[in-house]
């Protein structure tokens, strides 16, 4: 945690919350005085011009470093060689379906688009790169970045109909809101809502849950009297519609999260909320919306069901760390120059970041689905976790 928390916000900042703050009292108001977390969340970050994703603030820093402006550094950010070495694997697929396309969700400054796009054509996969990006900022400055690639980056407003090809999704399920509940001390499931406080701010409010969250979560964990934590229904549901969609290709999903037994352990009984703000990771959602990311941790055995009742087949799942080993990262890196000691450290502080337990290594995961594509992939052929899913 920061000396000073919350960091000091400027007055443009203070305004966007304060327009936020007033946008959210107006949804909770007009749905009679409660909304669900879910609904809460969509608002904050993608209501349209005040929404955190919807608004032009930096999101994503650039250069890898906590000084760099933004409020978080994601892979792509830290070294190139992660887009890189995911290229290999994307290359795989593109050989295997024999097409030229990839299909990227979310795709931030556009850093993994540019490094993978170069690491193609290093294999002479003259590929076409296709963007899906909610956030109109975020999309401008993937253009910006991207222009010299020309008509060979598009930018799509909605899910393709059709696709064949390699689709990535880096960070892109953990931002998808997501319900919130909790188990009271009868036994009973109730799901978190938001209410607006005396002051003025936020405070959480609890309500029976609907009769379809209480399915869902009475199939996955016994009642543990006060048990709070989150399931992602969205993030189910699009995992799902991917299968309508991915007519032959491998989707990569890249995260942080667990499977089902971890993400529901009896000692994770906070959930996994987290908010990202100046760099500064905290646990209250309430702090500064429309300022700040709000996430949660993804449970891969609801993705991976989800792929399959879709029509998909699971291809593999491993963490971070050892699907970059598998799919040729430490190649990259002894070609690297040795004897340049100052340029092999910058090179070489980032990759461990990207492969240390303690950091990404082992928190981010990498779940593959797909159909119409031989395994094993390469990233995959050592280490599948498939079965603890």
């Amino acid at each position: 945690m920061p000396e000073t928390f919350p960091p000091p916000l400027d007055d443009a900042s203070r305004d966007h919350a304060e327009r936020m703050a007033a946008h959210l009292r107006a949804a909770i108001a007009q749905a009679g005085g409660w909304l669900s977390f879910e609904h809460w969340m969509a608002e904050a970050l993608y209501a349209p011009g005040l929404g955190y994703y919807a608004a032009g603030s930096v999101k994503l820093a650039e250069g890898g470093t906590a000084q760099a402006a933004g409020d978080f550094v994601t892979a792509p950010e830290l070294t190139p060689l992660f887009g890189a070495t995911l290229a290999a694997q994307a290359a795989q697929v593109l050989r295997q379906t024999g097409t030229r396309d990839v299909l990227e969700f979310g795709a931030g400054t556009g850093a993994l688009a540019g490094h993978v796009l170069a690491a193609l054509d290093a294999q002479g996969l003259d590929a076409r790169y296709h963007i899906v990006e909610v956030s109109a900022d975020l999309r401008a400055r993937q253009q910006a970045r991207l222009a010299a690639h020309g008509r060979r980056v598009s930018w799509l407003d909605r899910l393709p109909d059709a696709f064949e090809g390699c689709v990535l999704a880096n960070e892109v399920l953990d931002a998808m809101p997501v319900q919130v509940f909790r188990w009271d001390d009868a036994g009973t499931l109730l799901e978190r809502g938001v209410v607006v406080n005396p002051e003025g701010g936020f405070a959480w409010s609890d309500r029976p849950a609907p009769p379809r969250l209480a399915q869902v979560m009475a199939e996955r964990m016994p009642p543990l009297e006060g048990y709070v934590s989150e399931v992602n229904l969205q993030g189910e549901a699009w995992v799902r519609g991917m299968g309508q969609w991915l007519r032959r290709g491998a989707a990569l999903l890249i995260d942080y999260g667990f499977p089902r037994h971890e993400y529901y352990h009896p000692q994770r009984a906070g959930g996994t909320l987290m908010c990202h703000l100046r760099h500064h990771s905290h646990a209250d959602p309430f702090l500064a919306p429309g300022l700040q990311d709000i996430t949660a941790h993804v449970d891969f055995t609801a993705m991976a069901d989800a792929a399959l009742a879709g029509g998909l087949d699971v291809l593999g799942y491993l963490s971070q760390a050892r699907f970059l080993v598998n799919a040729g990262l430490m190649e990259h890196i002894g070609r690297l120059d040795a004897a340049d000691s100052a340029n092999y450290a910058r090179t070489i502080a980032p990759v461990q970041k990207l492969l240390s337990e303690a950091e990404m290594g082992e928190l981010f995961k990498v779940l593959a689905v797909g159909r119409g594509v031989d395994p094993p992939l390469t990233g995959f052929r050592r280490g599948d976790r498939r079965a603890m899913l």
